[in-house]
């Protein structure tokens, strides 16, 4: 058997081991991809609620979605069904509508992580809900409601590769799609009285050393324009700062500015983290 052969030999024996060990995480009682997909679907069905006269409604325009994703192959047979056909968001829209709901113009956002949090009250996925307001390149309906438009389906083929350079997070690469993607340090970021505020996409450690304390935990967020594809990168008030580094030359990213379009090789600078981007093309 040549080197090359000897090496995929061994990344098989390795992968095996590491699905093994995944499912030992999860527990014998894990359930399959699809169930997955089917209890979020209803933890979604389970906020809608009586709007008076008969009517129902969904109250949210922003749903983040955590998966426990413990390997690659874990992820990988989770993907094909998250965004396989029909896809997270196209089953939460029919499941809204069946159940004779009026549905908003809902974004789904879905981040793989390598282990559950604490707080998650089922073992395998967590489910957050946000209302914020509408955008003005989005229409409004004839009842003032946003209608359910094609933006939300069209930023899964705009994908955003994110991987952490400088910094410890929960994942070393991320490849998301949505709206709106929070960075910052630690998973949940709660106030004072232990109320959920924010949920980072791209989450940095909260023991991680020097260059991840630099990190604020509402650091920043990269929101996608489906008018012009672009991705920009806004601070949200950090401590240290936010940046991109481009051919060598930092642009500064002001707290309340407009922002910076990122383009594929950026480098993001949270701090003393820093983040690559990688934009599909």
């Amino acid at each position: 058997m040549d080197i090359l052969g000897k090496a995929r030999k061994l990344e098989s024996t390795i992968a095996r081991k590491l699905d093994s060990a995944a499912r030992e995480l999860m527990g014998s009682g894990a359930h399959e991809p699809i169930e997955i997909v089917n209890l979020i679907v209803e933890a979604v069905e389970h906020e809608v609620q009586s709007s008076g006269r008969g009517r129902r409604v969904f109250p949210f325009n922003r749903i983040a979605v955590s998966v426990l994703a413990p390997s690659r192959g874990a992820r990988a047979r989770l993907e094909a069904i998250l965004e396989g056909e029909p896809p997270l968001h196209q089953r939460i829209v029919e499941r809204l509508r069946a159940a004779r709901c009026h549905v908003e113009d809902v974004a789904v956002g879905v981040v793989y992580v390598g282990r559950p949090q604490k707080v998650w009250p089922h073992p395998d996925f967590h489910v957050e809900f946000y209302r914020e307001p509408p955008s003005p390149l989005r229409g409004f309906g004839a009842q003032g409601h946003v209608s359910v438009a094609t933006e939300t389906t069209e930023v899964s083929s705009n994908r955003i590769e994110l991987t952490v350079l400088l910094g410890t997070a929960e994942q070393t690469t991320y490849s998301l799609a949505a709206d709106r993607i929070d960075l910052g340090r630690s998973v949940e970021v709660r106030d004072r009285r232990h109320r959920l505020i924010r949920m980072n996409h791209v989450a940095f450690i909260e023991r991680g050393g020097e260059v991840n304390q630099s990190v604020s935990r509402r650091h920043a967020h990269i929101a996608y324009d489906s008018h012009s594809g672009h991705y920009r990168l806004h601070d949200d008030g950090s401590v240290h700062g936010t940046g991109v580094v481009r051919n060598g030359r930092t642009i500064a990213v002001p707290a309340g500015s407009h922002g910076v379009r990122l383009r594929s090789g950026d480098e993001v600078v949270l701090g003393d983290a820093r983040v690559r981007v990688t934009l599909s093309s």
